[in-house]
C-alpha cells in the first residue's frame, strides 16, 4: 500500500508517516516507481506506535516495541526491552500521581482556609457597623 492508504487506515497522517521513518521506526521502502510501499507488518508497527503515542509514551520509548515486532514477534510489548519501558513509565506516572496528591492537598487547605474566612467575614457583617460584604465581581452585596 501506498503512504495515504496507510495513513489513512491507521488514522494519522503522511506527514507523521515520513517523521516516523525519518526516525527509523517506519521502514523506508520504494517500489518500482518510487512511492513509499507498506505492508500489513507496517500496520502493525504504526498501531503500536499509536497506542503507545496515546497512552503518553514518547515517541523514542516506543522503538524497544517496535524493534520486537520486527524481530518477529506475535506482540511488541514480549520482549524484555519492552518491559522495561513499560516499568520505567510506571514509576513516572506514580511519581506523577504523588505530585498531583500533593497538589491536591494544598489546594483543599486553600478551599477550607479561604471557606473559614469568608464565613467569619459573612458572620462580623451583621455585627452592627461591621464591614460590608462585597461581591466576588467587586461589587456591593444586597
Amino acid at each position: 500500500m501506498r503512504i495515504g492508504e496507510l495513513a489513512a487506515r491507521a488514522g494519522t497522517t503522511t506527514r507523521a508517516l515520513r517523521y516516523y521513518e525519518s526516525r527509523g521506526l517506519l521502514p523506508a521502502r520504494r517500489d518500482d516507481k518510487g512511492y513509499r510501499s507498506y505492508d500489513e507488518a507496517d500496520l502493525r508497527l504504526l498501531t503500536q506506535i499509536r497506542t503507545l503515542r496515546d497512552f503518553g509514551f514518547d515517541l523514542e520509548e516506543t522503538r524497544p516495541f517496535v524493534e520486537c515486532l520486527r524481530a518477529g514477534h506475535p506482540e511488541g510489548d514480549s520482549c524484555p526491552a519492552s518491559l522495561a519501558v513499560y516499568r520505567r513509565k510506571l514509576d513516572e506516572l506514580d511519581a506523577l500521581i504523588g505530585e498531583l496528591r500533593a497538589v491536591r492537598e494544598k489546594v483543599a487547605g486553600q478551599l477550607v482556609r479561604a471557606e473559614r474566612a469568608r464565613s467569619e467575614l459573612a458572620a462580623e457583617a451583621l455585627v452592627p457597623g461591621g464591614p460590608e460584604p462585597l461581591c466576588e465581581l467587586g461589587g456591593q452585596e444586597r
